[in-house]
């Protein structure tokens, strides 16, 4: 009966002890889980920081502002705000096309980097000088004459350099296909032109425009007088040209013959 006991108690204890492991390899996998979980947790914080991070220059962009706008008007100063992508480089230059309506020579410099400087370029006008430093947005204004009468949203594609030879080109339009573009290009929103608004400057100068080829054709006619006239001039004179070259001929045949006839 002892023996019995014993065992019974022996074989009471070996469950126990078992049930014993079974609860700490329980509490061993809960652990494992939760470290687990915490680690995809971080993972996943962690790569969606790097992700925001990598995009975040993409937001980066060109904007274009000026306080009481209206279109037919003028002078405006406009204010350009261009964010810098780079941690490397700086920004050395910003090259802008202006809408139709709004010539190069209408436009001025209000403020700009020390030492930038702007040149009127074919359709629209370049601002460049050194480089601002890496990271540093570029901030300038620039005076039109006149807005475009015809127009409340004027749109200015930019070309946004760097030092390092990087071109980052903020043209893409804005349009009810794609409202939100990957590159867009700066927009600026007037109000309504005033009634009878005057003509702008850039139109204003087309007659004189249209009056140069009338000019040129004149100064075209005026040659070709003076052409006819030259020819005219060299006609006359083509008889006595000749004659003297004949008789320089017969002298020039005339010495030679001498000279042959003295040594025969």
């Amino acid at each position: 009966m002892a023996g019995f006991l014993r065992s019974y108690a022996d074989s009471k204890t070996g469950g126990a002890g078992n049930f014993s492991r079974v609860g700490t390899d329980q509490r061993t996998v809960t652990t494992d889980l939760r470290l687990h979980s915490r680690r995809a947790v971080f993972t996943a914080t962690m790569t969606l920081a790097l992700a925001w991070a990598v995009a975040s220059p993409a937001s980066a962009h060109v904007e274009v502002s000026a306080e009481g706008a209206q279109a037919g008007t003028g002078p405006v100063t406009l204010v350009f705000s261009a964010e810098s992508e780079s941690n490397s480089a700086g920004i050395v230059s910003m090259k802008t096309q202006l809408p139709a309506g709004i010539a190069p020579a209408d436009v001025t410099l209000a403020s700009g980097p020390a030492g930038w400087a702007l040149t009127p370029t074919a359709d629209g006008f370049e601002l460049a000088g050194p480089d601002i430093g890496p990271g540093v947005d570029a901030e300038y204004s620039i005076t039109v004459a006149q807005l475009p009468a015809d127009a409340t949203e004027l749109a200015f594609p930019t070309l946004q350099r760097y030092s390092d030879g990087r071109d980052d080109a903020w043209i893409e339009p804005i349009t009810e296909a794609v409202p939100e573009p990957e590159s867009p290009a700066p927009v600026l929103a007037v109000a309504p032109a005033p009634a009878g608004a005057a003509v702008p400057s850039s139109a204003a100068m087309t007659p004189s425009a249209t009056e140069t080829p009338a000019a040129s054709s004149t100064e075209e006619v005026n040659t070709d007088d003076v052409a006819e006239e030259t020819a005219e001039d060299s006609g006359v004179g083509a008889p006595v040209i000749v004659l003297l070259i004949v008789v320089l001929l017969a002298v020039i045949g005339g010495a030679v013959w001498v000279v042959r006839r003295r040594r025969a």
